[in-house]
């Protein structure tokens, strides 16, 4: 035997493990794209899904009020009362808009926690339950829980694989809002400000794939469109920007004051107000519901739902909003998200944020409405968010009017410095702690906006 073929047959093996580990790194790196392709479409399904049946489920509510609108001082207690049973009893978890669930399942180091905050079950009881709400006239959105539904439909793929990967949660909340707006850049941005904080460097593209995957489906399915319609409305540079320093103030004061209503009630009410409201919640959410209810019967049932609808119609001007209008969908929005049944805030905040410009047109009537209420809706979305940058860029994504781009970017300032005199910190991140804090579970620190 040569003295060297020893040598040549170790090389040889050497070269074939070598290849064999690069065969294997490659495999898992496919894999782990496949998981984030395959996971945003079925979120983006899931997106179509979940809006389709939100506006079945409000139609099926304005069938009941043309018969007789005084029919929701029973049906709309009813429903809060089921929905919220349904929310603690048979889908635990599943309460509220679900963001808070999904950044304390990101933040959380207990594995099984994790999967009771965005299981499978948590999701299709948050679907199911979201459109009990909305079909008994809450005051309340289908976005919020779209990013539920989409990081534990993405959870769900990573335990396909060992490696488990955090960006998966958040590739599938982001994927959900940029499905459920047909807004990929908003998608991005809240990836970024509030479920995550900061990007995870090696996620980064993948997770800008899920979004691209769930935004393709939803384009397939539903075609390219824009949430509130086009706008084409500007602000002349001048005295007029008064305007945006003063709805910045007050709808970052209003937001603020929402959010801190909010904590309230989940930390829990001292007294005997808040053991009441823990011995009976069920109870508790029948009084909400029918809040709603008087609050939908005050307004002549625009407060109902998600406001969408009014929404789109003062900003183009079809109908002139009530003075009214934003107090009374405010409050049924508080009604709504205190009771403990599913529900987001996005379109609800939105809807009283145009509700608030447009309360403003007598002061400012060199305004075109439309400039009115897109800074209404940044600033009061701002307010209760504490996310500025998120704020701004989902309107502007959402009317393609990127002529106010600037006036949105001071309001969303002026709004998140107002909402921090009123709520110290960002409402879904405080509702996040309050999940870990009662879960006692070991966590990383929940980061806030600075």
């Amino acid at each position: 035997m040569p003295p060297h073929a020893p040598r040549r047959r170790a090389r040889t093996r050497r070269s074939i493990a070598r290849l064999r580990s690069a065969s294997i790194d490659a495999f898992a790196i496919w894999r782990r794209r496949l998981l984030f392709l395959v996971g945003g479409i079925c979120v983006g399904l899931a997106a179509v899904f979940m809006a389709k049946l939100a506006d079945a489920a409000q139609a099926a509510f304005r069938q009941i009020l043309a018969i007789s609108p005084l029919l929701a001082l029973v049906v709309t207690p009813a429903g809060f009362g089921v929905a919220a049973l349904l929310a603690r009893t048979v889908f635990p978890n599943s309460q509220g808009s679900g963001i808070p669930q999904v950044i304390a399942a990101r933040h959380t180091h207990d594995p099984a926690l994790r999967h009771a905050l965005i299981s499978l079950r948590v999701a299709f009881g948050k679907i199911v339950v979201m459109a009990l709400g909305l079909a008994s006239g809450a005051a309340a959105g289908r976005e919020g829980p779209t990013v539920q539904v989409g990081a534990a439909i993405m959870a769900a793929f990573g335990r396909l694989t060992p490696q488990r990967l955090p960006g998966l949660i958040l590739a599938g909340g982001a994927a959900g809002v940029a499905a459920a707006f047909n807004t990929p850049l908003a998608g991005i941005v809240f990836g970024i400000e509030e479920l995550g904080r900061t990007y995870e460097a090696r996620t980064t593209g993948l997770i800008v794939a899920a979004i691209v995957a769930a935004g393709l489906t939803s384009l397939w399915l539903v075609g390219n469109y824009t949430y509130f319609g086009t706008t084409d409305a500007g602000l002349a540079l001048g005295g007029s920007w008064l305007l945006v320093l003063v709805l910045g103030f007050a709808g970052g004061l209003a937001g603020g004051l929402f959010s801190r209503i909010v904590i309230l009630f989940g930390r829990g009410l001292p007294g005997r107000a808040g053991a009441w409201i823990g011995r009976r919640p069920v109870a508790f959410a029948m009084l909400c519901g029918l809040g709603v209810a008087l609050c939908g019967l005050a307004s002549d049932g625009a407060s109902y739902g998600t406001g969408y609808e009014e929404a789109r119609a003062i900003l183009h001007g079809d109908a002139a909003a009530r003075l009214d209008f934003a107090p009374l969908k405010f409050a049924a929005t508080v009604l709504s998200s205190i009771s403990g049944i599913p529900g987001g805030l996005f379109a609800p905040s939105l809807a009283v944020g145009a509700g608030l410009g447009a309360a403003l047109r007598d002061l400012f009537a060199e305004v075109p409405i439309g400039a009115l209420v897109l800074i209404g809706m940044v600033s009061y979305l701002t307010g209760v968010l504490q996310a500025p940058i998120t704020s701004f860029v989902i309107v502007t994504e959402m009317t393609q009017d990127h002529a106010m781009m600037i006036p949105l970017m001071i309001a969303a300032l002026v709004a998140d410095a107002a909402s921090k005199l009123v709520c110290r910190g960002g409402l879904y991140h405080v509702l996040a702690e309050q999940i870990l804090a009662r879960a006692d579970a070991p966590a990383e620190p929940v980061r806030r906006t600075a």
